[in-house]
This record gives C-alpha cells, structure tokens and sequence, in this order.
C-alpha cells in the first residue's frame, strides 16, 4: 500500500486503523462472481462480476477490474470497466483508469487518471440516513 493510498483512505474523523484490510486478493489471483463484504477490502489482482459492500474498497495499481461495483468508500487506482456507485465517497488516483460511469456523492479525480464516462452526484448515504424527508408547504393563499 503507498503512502499516498494510506492517507486517501481514511479522514481524519474515521476510527479504523489506516492499514486494517479484512481481505485481499493479491497481483497473480483471479476471481470471477460476486463479492460482498464488511470492513476493507483490496484488490490487486483481477476480478470480473459484482461488488456490494456499505464499506471500503480498494482497487489496487495492479488490478484490472471489470464489474459493477456498489461501495461505501472506493479508491482506485487501477483499471476498472464497469458502472459504480460510492454511497460516501469516491477516489481516483493515478495512475487509474476508469471506464464506466459512476455515481456518488464526493469525487476526487487525481492529476494523471484516465476517467470516461459520465458522473451523477448525489448526496451521501449517511446524509440521507439522518436528513428528515422533505415535505412541500401547501401554496399560501394570495
């Protein structure tokens, strides 16, 4: 992990330690189905299908990624073809490519990265979860 991913991972209100990563699948390994988890999960090696989490994922600078993927947090800085949605926050670090179009509430796009595809911002999960439903005021009579 370099220095650059470990501070792009966490803010400094996140309570997780910088380099707690629940699962791997290293440069060399190939996976293809669908991938759910809890806490960190990194990526250096090739995935192909779908990845739900509410968590934190990690497409290292060695992975080549095609999936559709639904996040917490996602930080890229490999090769993803696919369509993502980050309900918190979304990174793209060089050198990172990414094919597809994503959704999310925060983006950050890093000097060097490789991003086609079309973005829709929306607000964070976390926001939603604790913002009361809107209500329209009835029209005040004239």
């Amino acid at each position: 992990m370099t220095k650059r991913e470990k501070e792009s991972m966490f803010s400094p209100r996140e309570t997780r330690p910088l380099d707690q990563i629940n699962a791997l699948l290293g440069r060399g390994s190939e996976f293809e189905g669908k991938l759910t988890f809890t806490g960190t999960v990194r990526i250096d090696g090739k995935f192909s299908g779908e990845i739900f989490s509410k968590d934190i994922l990690i497409i290292g600078d060695s992975a080549k990624v095609k999936a559709n993927i639904e996040s917490g947090t996602i930080i890229i800085s490999g090769e993803v073809v696919g369509n993502l949605r980050a309900l918190n926050k979304m990174e793209v670090l060089a050198p990172g490519r990414l094919y597809g179009n994503i959704t999310t509430p925060v983006l950050m796009i890093e000097e060097g990265v490789i991003f086609q595809g079309n973005c829709q911002m929306e607000e964070a999960l976390s926001h939603r979860e604790n913002t009361p439903e809107k209500v329209e005021a009835p029209p005040v009579a004239g």
